[in-house]
């Protein structure tokens, strides 16, 4: 109900997308060449130019999209509404309603240290139901694995696709970029939603505080404030990294605070297909 209140509320028109199909979306004239259809041949431009040349057309409902969850422990920590897995799944959701509307497929994959579920690719609109069910079934626990996660990912589609990272991505740094090079190498587009809570950003803790560690770091107990400086300086770096090494790999980043409206994460998304248009048909 969530996921579908947010996708009505945001979208107003339905996409495009950057691939030539049979839609009604006019592009652009190619020459005639044996064997393509006569059908989409131009009578109107043979009888000016005496010339053969056929219409080319953008397809609607063709994008193949994967969106890959993160379920780890460190996904159930949360100081608002909702926890990162919570705002996760529902951001997945909302992603998912809006893409079985406009008629695309997509498919699910959890994973922590190993993938935990898989819901195949399938462009039916009842196919919402299998993707929210297997997120229901999920329990946050186990540490992150994702190198091997992009890596079994880029090793099964071999389709050329969009891939939409949910995570925290608190897990080994080198293992996450070498994932998006593979697959970036094998073609797809990826897209990152780094799903951060406000505390996790801020760290605006006060008084004596016992942090406990979610996937077996262990526990601390002290002043918040004599720490806030240097943890500042870490998760700036942190984000300042992970922003740079994407934008190195061409892979479309954005970190998401759990307080903000999902409208952010769909509003990220919908540009980005704008831009993978544009690119194209430049």
């Amino acid at each position: 109900m969530r996921a579908r209140r947010i996708v009505e509320g945001f979208l107003t028109g339905l996409h495009r997308s950057p691939y030539f199909g049979n839609s009604v979306e006019f592009v652009q004239h190619r020459e005639y060449v044996q064997g393509d259809d006569v059908r989409k041949i131009d009578w109107k431009a043979w009888s000016k130019t005496d010339r053969y040349y056929v219409k080319l057309y953008e397809e609607d409902t063709n994008l193949r999209t994967t969106l890959l969850l993160d379920v780890s422990e460190s996904m159930q920590f949360g100081s608002g509404a909702m926890t990162k897995y919570e705002y996760g799944c529902t951001a997945a959701a909302a992603l998912a309603f809006l893409l079985l509307r406009q008629q695309d497929s997509v498919s699910l994959t959890t994973f922590d240290d190993a993938v935990r579920n898989q819901v195949p690719s399938r462009s039916r609109r009842n196919h919402l139901h299998a993707i929210l069910a297997a997120m229901a079934a999920e329990e946050p626990s186990s540490k992150t694995d994702l190198y091997g996660m992009l890596r079994e990912v880029a090793e099964k589609k071999s389709e050329k696709g969009m891939i939409v990272l949910i995570s925290d991505l608190f897990a080994d740094r080198e293992g996450l970029f070498k994932g998006l090079r593979l697959l970036r190498h094998r073609g797809h587009d990826v897209l990152l939603l780094h799903i951060l809570d406000d505390q996790e950003l801020d760290f605006t803790y006060s008084g004596t505080t016992k942090f406990e560690g979610m996937e077996q770091s262990g526990e601390l107990v002290c002043d918040p404030r004599a720490l806030r400086t240097g943890y500042m300086e870490a998760m700036t770096a942190f984000l300042d990294e992970v922003r740079r090494r994407c934008a190195r790999n061409m892979v479309d980043y954005q970190t998401i605070r759990t307080s903000e409206h999902l409208d952010a994460a769909l509003a990220h998304y919908l540009n980005h297909r704008l831009g993978m248009r544009h690119s194209v048909r430049n």
